[in-house]
């Protein structure tokens, strides 16, 4: 079965043979299904009203187990944005009743962003919503295969999640 990328890689084959362009055949794919994925993931979370951004500080808060709670500094780690954008985050989803700041006990000076409990019941069922989408897209692969490619993207990925700082 040909695919968009095949047609990409033999237009450049034939257009610059002197470059090896056996790269395309794996990255390209990566990025294109990086964009589908946006797509079914927004279509997901808007099933729950909710944008990406707002489903990833949500479950990193549900990740981190009852109470469901962590610091400003601790979601700027998991979700990788600047503090003057996490507080911004933080401010919209508190207005929203889907969390709530608290005074960090150990810390006078430190707030807790703390899941509510409609915050979680989204978390939660957009998350379902987001695993029905995802197991639609790898249904044509056997358990096998979905073993298989896990591993090799864990291959490509680890360097970049794994760089000190």
């Amino acid at each position: 079965m040909e695919d968009e990328v095949d047609r990409l890689v033999a237009a450049w084959r034939r257009e610059r043979p002197d470059l090896d362009v056996e790269p395309l055949e794996v990255l390209s794919r990566v990025s294109r299904l990086a964009r589908h994925l946006d797509r079914a993931r927004r279509l997901a979370f808007a099933e729950h009203q909710l944008e990406p951004w707002e489903f990833d500080v949500l479950t990193s808060l549900r990740r981190a187990g009852a109470p469901y709670q962590l610091s400003p500094g601790q979601l700027l780690t998991q979700t990788l944005v600047t503090s003057g954008t996490m507080t911004n985050r933080i401010d919209r989803l508190a207005k929203k009743g889907l969390v709530e700041r608290l005074p960090d006990p150990t810390d006078r000076r430190g707030v807790l962003v703390r899941l509510t409990a409609e915050g979680r019941d989204r978390a939660d069922q957009a998350l379902a919503g987001l695993l029905d989408q995802e197991r639609a897209i790898l249904a044509r692969l056997s358990r096998a295969q979905r073993a298989d490619l896990a591993a090799l993207l864990r291959q490509l990925t680890a360097p970049f999640d794994n760089i000190p700082g």
